[in-house]
């Protein structure tokens, strides 16, 4: 009986928002158990390759659910049909914003120009290309064996994050040689006399070509770089590489647009439940109490939140753009821009102040003290974790004779160091299929500058 009654709500909340202008694709709304949409969250997909990384994340997950610290509404994946997905222990309530939230989110998808970007290269149908990619690796394991898959996939999920989305996903290899600049030709006695009249102009020699430098410029995409020149790398090992850069390409609009798409779904499920006179209102309210536990900005029963509440802070700010700026301009505004300058841009001190963010230091008997106030500060504060995918940021930087690979920290940029254990444990991951030595250079705590090698076994 409530799934009939959803059913009717999709309908006409779809025409709605297709009349206040939201414009997406299709979307297809499944129901399913809490423990898929759990496994599809931490996989990021809903059929992913298979790997023990993905494993610990469940685990973290699981626990922080039953410690009722998260809790999964919905799970939706754009595309051309877009894919969502909400639990079945959700009530019918809970799901009828799910749908409105989906909306806007579908919207967002759409339209953005971070999304259509990552759209164009990787196609519209990441959900079957990604089915593609784990059932590839499934031949690959019976064909090589776990353990030698398993190294692959070390190494290239430890690197999935370290793309380049400022260069094309099918982008062409490096020029092996160059054209040297024309020589004039050694004659030093016709030298002593080229300036005198009558006398023809210098011969040029043709250009010869000289082998180039690999890489030509620091090279961020490591991915990229491993897959097409690491010295042994067989086809299916390439393939693997390949296969997680692009899934990479996918997620990351999604994390570098996550205070903005959240918000801007969360605003549209409001205001679609609000203006839908369809739903009974017992059922609204219940709706809406669900919306405030979704955008308020700390958990349960504490009233100060030392975490950032994405879809309070997207929510709030959306809130703000759309009434003193009109919805064409938000419109504009959720098309161009990236969280890096819808933060900068429209967190104001007065917003700031109004929704109590603020900096703090954690000590370890759990004493909490709070910074000195900067608006600077707090955007850098909220953005450091989003630049690079969360991740420092690492080039390679020379590609020496015998094979040696020279990866740097561009830690001036970074304006931090690296967790070398962390670190020894991805160049490990790497030697294994760069099968050559590798070489990374950091700066250790003391601003020193410190190089971490791993040797192939």
């Amino acid at each position: 009986m409530e799934e009939d009654t959803l059913r009717g709500y999709l309908g006409r909340l779809e025409d709605m928002a297709r009349s206040l202008g939201l414009d997406f694709y299709p979307v297809e709304f499944e129901v399913v158990p809490p423990s898929f949409m759990m496994e599809v969250a931490v996989y990021g997909l809903p059929v992913r390759m298979a790997h023990w990384s993905f494993g610990v994340r469940y685990i973290y997950e699981l626990v922080q659910h039953r410690m009722g610290h998260s809790r999964i509404f919905e799970v939706v994946f754009p595309g051309n049909p877009s894919q969502a997905y909400m639990s079945n222990t959700n009530s019918l309530q809970e799901n009828t914003l799910v749908v409105a939230h989906v909306l806007g989110h579908a919207d967002f998808a759409k339209n953005n120009l971070s999304f259509k970007t990552a759209r164009d290269q990787i196609g519209h149908r990441i959900v079957e290309q990604a089915a593609v990619h784990a059932h590839q690796i499934e031949q690959s394991i019976s064909e090589h064996g776990v353990k030698d898959v398993e190294e692959v996939l070390d190494a290239a999920l430890a690197l999935e994050q370290h793309i380049d989305n400022s260069k094309s996903l099918r982008r062409p290899l490096f020029a092996k040689y160059i054209k040297s600049q024309p020589l004039l030709s050694k004659n030093e006695f016709k030298e002593r006399f080229t300036n005198l009249p009558g006398e023809s102009a210098p011969t040029l020699l043709k250009p010869k070509y000289r082998r180039a430098l690999i890489p030509p410029h620091p090279e961020y995409d490591l991915l990229w770089f491993v897959a097409h020149y690491a010295p042994e790398l067989d086809d299916w090992e390439r393939d693997i590489f390949l296969a997680v850069r692009e899934e990479s390409f996918y997620f990351h609009p999604l994390f570098c647009c996550n205070i903005m798409n959240e918000g801007w779904a969360s605003y549209w499920h409001a205001r679609l439940l609000r203006e839908a006179n369809f739903l009974p209102d017992e059922e609204y309210v219940d709706a809406m109490k669900t919306h405030s536990d979704v955008v308020r900005p700390f958990a349960g029963e504490h009233e100060v939140a030392l975490a950032l509440n994405p879809y309070h802070l997207g929510f709030s700010l959306w809130d703000k753009i759309i009434e003193e700026q009109g919805l064409d301009n938000a419109r504009k505004i959720m098309q161009e821009e990236e969280d890096t300058g819808f933060v900068r841009n429209y967190l104001d001190a007065d917003m700031a102040k109004k929704l109590g963010l603020f900096m703090y230091t954690a000590k370890r008997g759990g004493e909490i003290n709070v910074e000195e106030w900067d608006i600077d500060a707090l955007h850098e504060a909220i953005l450091r974790p989003k630049y690079n995918f969360g991740t420092p940021r690492v080039y390679i930087s020379e590609l020496q004779t015998d094979g040696t690979v020279v990866l740097r920290q561009d830690h001036l940029f970074d304006g931090r160091g690296l967790d070398t254990h962390s670190a020894r444990k991805v160049l490990g991951y790497i030697s294994k299929v760069w099968r050559r030595p590798v070489l990374l250079y950091t700066v250790n705590a003391q601003g020193q500058e410190e190089a971490l090698r791993a040797d192939t076994n």
